[in-house]
């Protein structure tokens, strides 16, 4: 449970010394207790009669009743945080889950947030849709995990006469990343939060980049719900738990194209590498640089980048010494030809020569292959970049296409 601060400006209610203020209406004859105090409470229409006592509309006095069980504790919020864009925030991911159950309309009615300790309550229009709202702890909200809470006045057993206590087992957390009781959809202290993905990497690439530390125990790519795009971000977690800490290191703060990487224990808190570690990461940091070289090279990378297509291009491969020499040559031929064919039909290879002349020959120790179809190249691109070629470290890049047809080699 969470301590709850003065809230007078958005409560919507006055408070005594005694409690909430009943309202009651004035018995024909009798005059008021405090005169003037409550003058025009309850106006009546023309000709009406007092005949009963005037009571608080029913909706007003159920939201009353109801107001401790209908709001959520949100801690972990960042400091652009604000009031309107935490309900629209929460709005918009309560209908994404289907947790709305009041009917059409946002399921957030009021927000105050306490900027100095980064925290909010948020009130929902039912019961029913704060508890619901209590499967959202640790969703993304302007790229950090927040917490979802019950609030301190919580009471478990008034609540439990007032509508349910827990989320609908059905709510489609899929939709915003999650999954039933765990933050991110993986469980454990040592899961990964991966932020600030370029949208076109593919999660093949990602777990690619992730895995150059080990393999993972567990791996989601949050995606959007209707256009199944990449919404940026991911979590993991690694089988072997000790290298957490040492790819969380070497990976934070690596730019991507124009976005940079925050990678970081999704429960933020984080510890530091035990001394024994440093080593392991100092290796890992510099094995990154080759995984950043890979991941630069796909489409909207920046200068120097390509698009993906059917044509890689191999570099460090060959040397020009090694292409002078026919026969050589053609055994170097065949056996791209070979290794090439594994990820799919080749339509040609291409490996330019240097010339007799001694003149620059553009291209020359590049292997150049171009795929019959975009799922063999991708395969080829992620396959052979990184592995050994004449004791060379291959780097696989795509190629464009309509430079590869016109034989320029030095694009």
């Amino acid at each position: 449970m969470y301590k709850e601060e003065s809230m007078h400006r958005f409560d919507g209610s006055c408070s005594s010394s005694t409690g909430h203020y009943s309202f009651f209406g004035q018995i024909p004859g009798t005059p008021p207790a405090i005169p003037g105090m409550f003058p025009n409470m309850f106006p009546l229409a023309t000709g009406q009669q007092f005949g009963a006592l005037p009571v608080m509309p029913v909706q007003a006095m159920t939201q009353q009743a109801t107001r401790h069980a209908r709001r959520v504790y949100v801690g972990g919020l960042p400091p652009t945080a604000n009031e309107q864009s935490v309900a629209t925030f929460f709005s918009q991911v309560m209908a994404a889950i289907g947790g709305n159950t009041a009917g059409p309309g946002d399921a957030v009615v009021n927000v105050y947030i306490n900027h100095e300790k980064k925290f909010a309550f948020v009130e929902m229009r039912s019961v029913e849709e704060a508890s619901n709202a209590m499967a959202l702890d640790g969703i993304i909200f302007e790229g950090a995990p927040v917490k979802v809470r019950r609030p301190s006045d919580y009471n478990p057993s008034l609540a439990a006469t007032l509508g349910p206590s827990q989320p609908n087992p059905n709510l489609n957390l899929a939709a915003v990343g999650l999954t039933p009781g765990s933050a991110g959809g993986l469980e454990g202290p040592d899961r990964i939060f991966v932020g600030g993905l370029p949208y076109y990497f593919t999660e093949a690439q990602i777990k690619e980049l992730l895995e150059s530390f080990g393999p993972l125990r567990g791996f989601d790519l949050v995606k959007d719900r209707e256009t199944g795009n990449s919404k940026g971000y991911a979590f993991c977690v690694y089988q072997d738990l000790s290298v957490t800490d040492i790819a969380c290191a070497a990976l934070n703060g690596i730019k991507m194209g124009d976005k940079t990487l925050t990678v970081r224990r999704a429960n933020q808190g984080a510890s530091q590498p035990k001394p024994e570690q440093e080593s392991v990461l100092l290796h890992a940091q510099q094995q990154i640089a080759l995984q950043r070289f890979m991941l630069l090279q796909q489409p909207g990378a920046g200068p120097g980048g390509a698009a993906a297509s059917k044509v890689i291009c191999l570099t460090q491969v060959v040397t020009a010494d090694e292409l002078r020499d026919d026969e050589e040559y053609e055994d170097i031929m065949e056996d791209m030809r070979q290794e090439g064919e594994k990820f799919g039909p080749l339509t040609r290879v291409v490996i330019p020569r240097p010339r007799p002349d001694g003149e620059p020959s553009p291209g020359v120790g590049k292997v150049f292959l171009e795929y019959t179809e975009m799922e063999g190249a991708s395969k080829a691109r992620a396959g052979l970049n990184g592995r050994k070629f004449g004791g060379n470290q291959v780097v696989a890049v795509f190629y464009p296409e309509n430079k590869f047809a016109e034989g320029d080699y030095d694009a």
